[in-house]
């Protein structure tokens, strides 16, 4: 589940912020993503795939 919300994130922060991170230490490039990815990760992305998850297995209980 957490890969599920980590990869994408990933993907789309290298992609977005790779042109204004260009010419940054590749640890402060680390950094700088890090910075947004976990945030969303934790507060935003985990909750609704939990919530759509334990969703799809109470209606397949039914």
């Amino acid at each position: 589940m957490t890969w599920l919300a980590i990869f994408p994130l990933v993907a789309l922060g290298l992609w977005a912020l790779g042109p204004l991170m260009e010419g940054w230490h590749p640890v402060l490039r680390a950094l700088g993503l890090t910075l947004v990815v976990v945030p969303l990760a934790v507060y935003v992305v985990v909750p609704r795939l939990m919530g759509a998850y334990l969703g799809l297995r109470a209606r397949s209980r039914k």
